[in-house]
């Protein structure tokens, strides 16, 4: 294994006990036993495990009903939902090449992420939303469409909306604005600038903040996070993904938050103990748990 690809070593341990609140352990290697130990011994106690999709949801929601400490979030991730629809004759996403479902196979696969949505250690409908980036034009009414159903889902089951939201802010406070959001509503690895956290604000809406606020290209990042009101921000690690510096681009886990919350508190000017115990607060809320 190279350094590059070498795990990333153990931060020093948070005072405090902090959540992950976005992650993905099927993703990550290991066992979820070795990936909560870990964490636990850094001060991360709880983690929130977002499912992308069908297959992924039911995994959340068996690990969150297995572990004390694991909540559960179901949903058809922003690609996955043209994915149903249209195909992925690519095989780009991790179920390999797919015949185009249609409309009919979209409507099959909400009915399953609504069955789970109503479990009890199902604590989120997400993630969910609009990404640009991936999606070329073709997609968007699929995904605006998957989209308005989730938040329907959320708002029925009385669970938390997580978002996903890459280039795409302007029409997802669209969406969310027309549909009415969801009482606790939470931006996952927030991507606006300064602007669209005082439009959070106003709304209530939460903002989780992962390891590319570290990143030098991240200005705009750090000035949301500096405008955005302690009592709506949260902490994430959205791993494997997105591991804070100086370890960009190895693995990231949810044993790394520490990383994050220190490099938060700096933006903010607070202790780290502060930031981290309004973080654990935060996060219950968020997900009610």
């Amino acid at each position: 294994m190279s350094p590059k690809d070498a795990p990333p070593p153990l931060p020093e341990p948070l005072r405090g006990e902090v959540a992950d609140s976005h992650t993905h352990l099927d993703m990550q290697d290991g066992t979820v036993e070795e990936a909560l130990v870990k964490a636990a011994s850094v001060g991360v106690t709880t983690v929130v495990q977002v499912g992308c999709d069908v297959k992924g949801s039911r995994w959340a929601a068996e690990t969150a009903a297995a572990h004390e400490n694991v909540h559960a979030a179901v949903a058809l991730h922003p690609n996955e939902a043209p994915r149903i629809v249209l195909g992925d004759p690519d095989g780009w996403s991790r179920q390999g090449a797919r015949v185009a479902g249609g409309d009919g196979a979209l409507d099959d696969a909400l009915t399953e992420i609504d069955r789970l949505a109503a479990l009890p250690y199902v604590r989120g409908v997400g993630e969910t939303g609009l990404d640009y980036f991936r999606t070329g034009p073709e997609g968007m009414a699929a995904q605006e469409r998957s989209f308005r159903a989730h938040i329907e889902i959320a708002k029925r089951h009385g669970k938390a909306l997580v978002i996903h939201d890459r280039e795409a802010h302007a029409d997802v406070l669209r969406v969310l604005e027309e549909e009415g959001a969801p009482e606790r509503t939470v931006f996952h690895c927030y991507s606006g600038d300064a602007a669209m956290a005082e439009i959070c604000a106003r709304n209530g809406y939460f903002m989780s903040f992962a390891g590319n606020m570290t990143f030098k290209n991240a200005q705009p990042l750090r000035d949301a996070l500096a405008v955005a009101p302690l009592e709506l921000v949260l902490v994430e690690t959205d791993a494997p993904f997105l591991t804070p510096a100086p370890y960009r681009g190895r693995p990231n886990a949810p044993y790394l938050i520490p990383v994050t919350v220190r490099a938060m508190a700096a933006v903010r000017g607070i202790e780290e103990d502060i930031l981290a115990a309004a973080l654990a607060v935060n996060t219950a809320r968020a997900f009610d748990y």
